[in-house]
């Protein structure tokens, strides 16, 4: 079975290099910064062992495991995994969004056409099968760094200031290679076990020392990660940052500082056509994006509803124009999730017998994740009003004799059933997804979170099918002409 939760954490003490606040951290299960996402990780672990008919899956191998990585080979597999991939999400409301179930995608992907490795050579193929079955069996995290700093995007690698600025090949050794460099974003990278490390942004002729593709564990010498503040570091309560305390999965620059990678856990060495094809010509990018809109429509569905509970709280639900509100962000969640079936429904067979979702719906929806969301949090501020705004700094004030009688007295809704605690509760909820540095993260992430807004809308642009819709205008254009030529013809 799955490792449980107690096992994960357990894997995370390991010796692991992360800085934050200017200290090293020693223990990431115990930090204030990443206690809660760990704890929120580990629970999901937990609840694979207590639903493994849902969670599961038997491999092709006899074994059975963790349904993340299940490689898909009819429209009933890619329902069933996205139901347990769903059933994580509640675990998550969708605020996690490189949980193991990301990067797990993408090896699916990968494992499920191997031979595009082979053509970087044989060992490489087997290298990628091997570990994909090691991280399969052993239910272990994977997280990635998949984009080069952030320095000058005008510039490829090779033509920065320092060819050692992103990540490269600093020496090549008979057992292996070491890398030297930086890579971002990292994120969840540092409750994970291992780091995917690639690079998916275009490479040209000259950048071959960062065409690479391997694994690392976490624990491994001159690997550090600087994580951005932890948003969960010196919160009150979780009463007071529900989400902030548990669901921050950090972001970090990850440093290899001359850190060696064996032999057997590179899977594309300087090659910059493989670099592209492993996600592109295999349905590793389709099958990990698939997750995360998965992940995105219970997220969507989550702001929504803390939008419905407010309006019923404050009488508001029951005004026309306060019901319209609630239905433009209905026809939102009913468009992402709508996306989402569709590429599940009319999902194709590849050559490999592959269950691929359809990309026109699936990236069709990504071209719109960075405004969505957005709209989603603009109508969910609105309808929240200033009630946000006012409640009490702390739970504290619930509790100092002498504030509590007034927190009972002038915090109040017209539901006798609800109480102040109540009240601020949803409203301080609400303002960790809408107001806090944990909630503009999230924003941000949505916005970026395929790249730039044009290359999210770049994958809706190729995966569409244009020539279907050029041919219906030929058809209406052929169908007429000029009358006085037609007399003519």
């Amino acid at each position: 079975m799955p490792r449980t939760g107690q096992q994960y954490l357990e894997s995370l003490q390991d010796n692991r290099n992360i800085y934050i606040d200017g200290e090293r951290v020693d223990n990431v299960t115990t930090h204030s910064a990443f206690k809660g996402i760990s704890q929120t990780v580990a629970r999901m672990y937990d609840v694979v062992n207590e639903e493994p008919e849902l969670m599961t899956y038997e491999t092709e191998d006899g074994t059975r495991a963790n349904k993340i990585y299940m490689i898909p080979r009819s429209r009933e597999d890619l329902e069933s995994r996205r139901k347990a991939i769903t059933r994580w999400t509640e675990e998550t409301y969708g605020l996690v969004g490189r949980s193991p179930d990301h990067v797990a995608g993408f090896f699916a992907g990968f494992a499920s056409n191997p031979d595009v490795f082979a053509r970087g050579g044989e060992q490489y193929k087997e290298n990628l099968l091997n570990f994909y079955k090691y991280a399969r069996d052993n239910d272990k995290f994977l997280s990635y760094v998949i984009i080069p700093p952030q320095i000058d995007r005008s510039k490829t690698a090779s033509e920065l200031d320092n060819e050692f600025l992103a990540t490269g090949v600093y020496e090549e050794k008979e057992d292996g290679i070491i890398i030297r460099g930086s890579q971002m974003l990292g994120t969840s990278a540092a409750v994970s076990d291992y780091m995917f490390v690639s690079c998916i942004t275009p490479l040209k002729e000259g950048d071959e020392k960062y065409a690479l593709s391997f694994v690392v564990p976490m624990g491994a010498q001159g690997l550090k990660l600087y994580a951005r503040p932890g948003y969960a570091m010196g919160k009150p309560s979780t009463f007071d940052y529900p989400l902030s305390t548990n669901f921050d999965e950090t972001d970090a620059l990850v440093v290899f500082d001359d850190v060696f990678i064996p032999w057997e856990h590179v899977f594309v060495y300087k090659n910059i056509e493989l670099t592209k094809a492993q996600f592109f010509e295999t349905p590793a990018h389709v099958l990990g994006n698939n997750q995360s809109q998965t992940r995105f429509v219970t997220k969507v569905k989550f702001a929504i509803g803390l939008a419905k509970k407010i309006t019923e709280m404050n009488g508001t639900d029951k005004i026309p124009p306060v019901q319209g509100r609630l239905g433009d962000l209905a026809s939102l969640a009913g468009t992402v999730e709508g996306f989402l079936l569709s590429s599940e429904y009319e999902c194709y067979i590849n050559e490999q017998g592959v269950a691929v979702p359809n990309p026109r719906f699936l990236y069709g929806i990504m071209g719109l994740q960075s405004t969505l969301y957005t709209d989603v949090l603009h109508i969910v501020r609105e309808l929240a009003g200033g009630g946000v705004l006012q409640v009490p700094s702390t739970y504290k004030e619930f509790v100092n004799p002498e504030t509590k009688e007034d927190m009972q007295k002038y915090i109040k809704t017209s539901n006798e059933d609800v109480s102040s605690e109540d009240k601020v509760k949803l409203f301080k909820l609400a303002w960790d997804l809408i107001g806090t540095e944990f909630g503009g993260r999230h924003q941000q992430y949505e916005m970026f979170y395929a790249g730039a807004p044009h290359v999210a809308k770049g994958h809706a642009y190729r995966n569409y099918g244009y020539q279907e819709t050029v041919e219906l205008v030929e058809k209406c254009l052929s169908s007429y002409s000029i009358p006085e030529l037609e007399k003519q013809n």
